[in-house]
């Protein structure tokens, strides 16, 4: 009985910031609890969102479709269909797809693309690839972002001629457990937090090497955007954490990017009001009816604290609130893109996603058989939900410490993940060269002569805010992202140039 008192007691006091929050404002800025979006009605949202309408909650799939040993790999090199021939063989392609079995699950498979570099592919890095979601395919991001191919409206395939495979070998993933062609027949495979995601991650790349064991001197390096700003902190570490306790093959990590990612809730938060308010989406009297809110919750996300739990439930529905609320008084925008606007649901068109992986001929070539393709899962979205508001910060010194580099970078016409809430959890980070970094000049990042972002940093720690982008860069900015990936791996970004201050940061 005693153990339930301080459950019973976090209740309380979060009901009780709930309930102040919702009768706190009045006039046409009051809310009520019809204004608390859960989980699941917000996955939801952000499915209809990008025009995606996939046939399953969640990819649970039963029977086995390879003769897999136990924690193995099965792999195949493919061909696209509906593709520019380039006059190169599936060999010389070098592409690959293929399935993991999870050896920490009951019966989860890792479904992952792999693209040879077009340039080197003896000496570029390997690159990891993680979209966020919760609960979205990275093939979102293969497709429409950073990878090999751009999908037409014929549903052929174009190839992009900024694909990030240009400077690296490139690896995408569906996780967790659920998401994309990732599947298990048991619903206790599905992740709830950060270590078993990174758990699953650390044994999927562990098996990869073993597979491609030319690569294991290589460079890697790990990239993403969006929720990945908690995956992709916690999968470093465990990378880390493994080279040093010599857990299997050693991974050459040198560095992890984060592209408009959620880091630091509690900071990020309490930058919604104030971007919203510099970008003219609210006005000076709506921004000050919000101070509350923001108050409650900072108040929340600090009871959440760092090892989840149900109070981060309470949390999570305090804090979208405020989002929720800009984006209604926004008139419409992109919540993405602020330069734009949805209409109604939609803010984007990934549709052809759906239907060109649904083609029989393209589940032929990636030797899927009959398994689901789930574009984005709800179920996985909703089962992360006591993992939104974790700090995933602060696992980030120790990395700086032993010289692994962090790039965050951030489209400035971003809401939902802004540059300016990243900018100032950058800025807040505590570690040995903070000082440094927060006093170095911020300066233009330029791309063929013309300036495409400002950037500042110092040692292993690289902020950029990228001109003329939304939240999904590589997107907006191909050409430039990929300049920045090359300078960044080569250790060339912020390139040394003369002391000039520019705006802050």
């Amino acid at each position: 009985m005693a153990s339930a008192l301080p459950l019973f007691l976090s209740f309380l006091f979060v009901f009780a910031i709930s309930a102040t929050v919702s009768l706190a404002e009045t006039n046409d800025d009051s809310i009520s609890s019809s204004d608390f979006k859960f989980p699941k009605t917000e996955a939801e949202r952000l499915i209809r969102s990008l025009n995606l309408f996939p046939k399953h909650e969640v990819n649970y799939h039963v029977g086995e479709e390879y003769n897999l040993g136990a924690s193995r790999i099965v792999e195949k090199e493919f061909k696209f269909p509906f593709v520019a021939d380039s006059g190169a063989s599936v060999q010389e392609l070098g592409h690959h797809a293929g399935y993991y079995k999870l050896p920490h699950s009951k019966d989860a498979r890792m479904f992952y693309f792999f693209f040879e570099s077009r340039n080197s592919r003896a000496t570029d890095p390997v690159v990891i690839w993680l979209t966020g979601g919760p609960g979205c395919s990275s093939e979102l991001a293969l497709f429409y972002e950073n990878g090999p191919f751009h999908i037409t409206k014929n549903l052929s395939l174009a190839w992009n001629d900024f694909g990030w495979d240009k400077v690296s070998n490139l690896i995408y993933v569906d996780q967790p457990t659920g998401t994309g062609f990732s599947y298990s027949s048991d619903d206790d495979d599905i992740r709830h937090n950060e270590e078993g995601v990174s758990n699953d991650l650390y044994d999927f790349l562990q098996a990869f090497f073993k597979e491609h064991p030319e690569y294991t001197k290589n460079d890697f390096y790990i990239t993403g955007e969006s929720y990945a700003g908690h995956y992709i902190p916690a999968f470093a570490a465990r990378v880390h954490q493994g080279n040093k306790n010599k857990q299997g093959l050693h991974i050459n990590l040198k560095g992890f990017a984060i592209g408009n990612g959620l880091t630091d809730p509690e900071i990020q938060y309490k930058a919604y009001t104030d971007y919203a308010l510099d970008m003219k989406l609210i006005t000076q009297s709506e921004h000050n009816s919000m101070s509350k809110s923001v108050s409650d919750c900072e108040q929340a996300i600090k009871l959440c604290g760092a090892d989840g739990g149900s109070s981060c439930v309470a949390a999570y529905m305090v804090c979208n609130n405020i989002f929720n609320r800009i984006v209604s008084k926004s008139g419409g925008k992109n919540y993405y893109d602020i330069r734009k606007k949805c209409e109604g649901d939609l803010c984007y068109d990934f549709s052809n996603m759906e239907d060109f992986l649904n083609l029989k001929s393209v589940r032929d070539a990636l030797g899927v058989g009959n398994i689901d393709f789930v574009s984005c899962s709800s179920t996985v979205y909703e089962a992360m939900v006591t993992d939104w508001m974790r700090n995933l910060e602060v696992g980030i010194p120790t990395l700086l410490e032993d010289g692994i580099k962090l790039l965050v970078y951030a489209g400035e016409y971003d809401l939902i993940c802004n540059w300016l809430g990243n900018s100032r959890w950058v800025h807040a980070m505590e570690w040995s060269g903070q000082k440094e970094f927060v006093a170095a000049s911020t300066t233009p990042f330029s791309v063929d002569g013309v300036e495409a972002g400002l950037h500042k940093g110092h040692g292993p720690l690289t902020f950029l805010k990228v001109h003329d982008a939304g939240h999904m860069v590589p997107m907006d900015q191909p050409k430039a992202s990929l300049e920045m990936l090359k300078r960044w791996m080569q250790g060339k970004l912020p390139l040394k140039q003369a002391d000039v201050h520019l705006a802050p940061m």
